[in-house]
């Protein structure tokens, strides 16, 4: 007997943007078979079927399917799909433009374990502004791109690595200065410098004029 997925969702709504009134919907399932994959969307009506499992991996092989009416029509033709190995994800266009939420997901006002709030795309109705279109980019994975510029901060944490070496320099012609470039070193620099302002500023401030 096939078994029912967890499905995640969450939502954007807006009375002017079509673009920013649309479902995210995630079948939360893993190493789903792509060619058993059936997936059909009406203006009413979401249906699934799949096969999931990976017997490499010790996952078991099932099949997986659900149907339900949604709550309001959609616009089929507007809206993308995306397997990754992880999930089904799904954008769906509502068709009527309007600034209020749904209440739920399925036209039937029923209590089902399997469908949940996706929290990680969640935003609640007043605060929606100038949000959906960055989950927009997320889902055609420009988000990718974001995250490709974090190597990028590790390079700026070398740089920070590079003031260091120079405070050691500083530390040996001058003691003025050394204590503010110390602090911007980080914790072990300015550790280090702590100990040297104790020992090192009473000789070092009587060589400066004879320099």
């Amino acid at each position: 007997m096939p078994v029912h997925p967890e499905i995640l969702w969450a939502q954007r709504s807006s009375e002017s943007d079509e673009k920013k009134n649309i479902l995210y919907v995630t079948v939360n399932l893993p190493d789903i078979k792509p060619e058993t994959l059936e997936y059909n969307l009406t203006p009413s009506h979401i249906s699934f079927k799949a096969k999931a499992g990976n017997a490499e991996k010790g996952i078991e092989e099932k099949d997986y399917e659900f149907s339900f009416d949604l709550f309001e029509e959609v616009v089929p033709e507007e809206s993308s799909q995306k397997l990754t190995s992880r999930s089904f994800n799904l954008l769906i266009r509502k068709k009527e433009k309007k600034a209020e939420y749904w209440p739920r997901l399925t036209k039937e006002k029923i209590r089902t374990q399997f469908i949940k709030t996706d929290f990680s795309k969640w935003v609640d109705e007043d605060e929606q502004e100038g949000d959906a279109a960055a989950l927009d980019e997320d889902f055609d994975m420009g988000g990718m791109g974001g995250m490709g510029g974090m190597p990028g901060m590790g390079g700026m944490g070398g740089m920070g690595g590079m003031g260091g070496m120079d405070l050691d320099a500083m530390l040996k012609s001058m003691g003025g200065g050394a204590g503010g470039a110390g602090d911007e070193a980080g914790p072990s620099g300015a550790g280090g410098d702590s100990d040297s302002d104790d020992e090192g500023p009473p000789p070092l401030e009587e060589a400066e004029p004879k320099a």
